[in-house]
């Protein structure tokens, strides 16, 4: 997957915004974290990933999974863009926008699909 492409499917969520976490630029929606592109290594970082899900994720698939130090005691995965697809992407990104968008704006989604 391109950037260009990820960018599309992260704003096609409701009111996703374009903003910074920890001074890097980020995806946000309702002010709260969405994910963001990791410049290190060209990773998305997935979170409200369980660690037995992200254990297996990694051994199923370490072309894409990964995680860092940095990562280890949270509960998030890394996802190389370049072999991440697409299809993964939304389900982490409906699973994280679920839980932190507001509850209206979920439900007004969710009529639109159907």
């Amino acid at each position: 997957m391109t950037e260009d492409e990820m960018r599309k499917i992260v704003l096609s969520f409701p009111g996703v915004e374009e903003g910074t976490s920890y001074g890097r630029p980020s995806f946000k929606v309702n002010g709260k974290f969405l994910t963001r592109l990791r410049d290190e290594d060209n990773s998305l970082v997935l979170v409200d990933v369980p660690f037995d899900e992200r254990e297996m994720l990694i051994e199923a698939e370490p072309q894409t999974y990964h995680f860092t130090a940095h990562y280890k005691d949270y509960p998030s995965v890394l996802a190389r863009l370049e072999t991440l697809h697409p299809g993964s992407l939304r389900s982490f990104l409906e699973r994280r926008f679920r839980k932190v968008a507001k509850k209206s704006v979920v439900k007004a989604w969710d009529a639109t699909r159907g």
